[in-house]
């Protein structure tokens, strides 16, 4: 079982940055990629970025390339989400995910584990 726990969500004004933490535990070693996905009110989950462990490839979606950075701490098992130049469309849930199966996953259900997600909200 991995567990995973986000943290460093807010508020923050359009323009502003946050940097998100997802902290793992348990069989992280098993551990191919690790995801963000956000989820807005209304809307289905979406991809964010991705980090492939094997390769430290990295993969963003069109909306926020640019503007985020996913990075992963071997030594403490926490992977980030660095966000830049927040825009209010930027605001959601924001989800960090496992997958133990696949190095280049995208769909949400391409992923076995979940955090429980943080709130991340901007303002205009």
């Amino acid at each position: 079982q991995v567990q995973l726990v986000e943290s460093g969500g807010g508020l923050v004004q359009a323009g502003g940055s946050l940097r998100l933490s997802c902290a793992a535990s348990g069989r992280t070693f098993s551990s191919y990629a690790m995801g963000w996905f956000r989820q807005a009110p209304g809307k289905e989950r979406e991809f964010v970025a991705r980090y492939t462990r094997s390769s430290g490839s990295t993969l963003y979606a069109d909306s926020v390339k640019g503007r985020f950075t996913i990075s992963r701490d071997n030594a403490k098992n926490t992977v980030y989400l660095q966000m830049n130049s927040l825009k209010p469309e930027d605001t959601a849930v924001y989800y960090c995910a496992i997958s133990s199966g696949l190095f280049y996953p995208v769909r949400p259900r391409d992923y076995d584990y979940w955090g429980q997600g943080t709130q991340v909200t901007v303002s205009s």
